[in-house]
């Protein structure tokens, strides 16, 4: 007998905090490549509007990758409140953007809201 593949809601939180740090792992690498501070006030509002002032350098192709990643993540994190919740999406975030910070100290100042890098459930003003 056949096991059937697992569905996202079939699909532990573990699955989701992976999925998630990778995606924001290379949101990570994006920013630096692109001299983005993800992290500081407003910054991600204005990336995911195509809005490039932030960059530190010109470098279109990473900055529409980052912008991308951004849409991805946002796309992630609403499939994983749906299946796992609302508190356990928001302590994953809290987890990875923890890391992110030791890892990418250049990512800025930014502290989550909500538990969401945005701001919360859409809301994009702080990280």
């Amino acid at each position: 007998m056949d096991k059937q593949p697992q569905q996202p809601h079939d699909l532990p939180a573990p699955w989701w905090l992976m999925n998630l740090d990778e995606i924001d792992r290379e949101i990570a690498r994006l920013a630096t490549l692109c001299k983005v501070r993800i992290l500081d006030p407003g910054v991600i509002e204005r990336v995911l509007h195509k809005d490039d002032s932030d960059c530190g350098c010109s470098n279109a192709i990473a900055f529409k990758k980052l912008h991308d990643m951004l849409m991805l993540h946002f796309a992630i994190r609403q499939k994983s409140a749906e299946i796992v919740g609302q508190a356990q999406t928001a302590e994953i975030e809290r987890y990875v953007i923890e890391r992110l910070k030791k890892s990418f100290p250049d990512l800025g100042t930014g502290s989550p809201v909500n538990g969401s890098p945005a701001g919360g459930g859409g809301s994009t003003d702080a990280h």
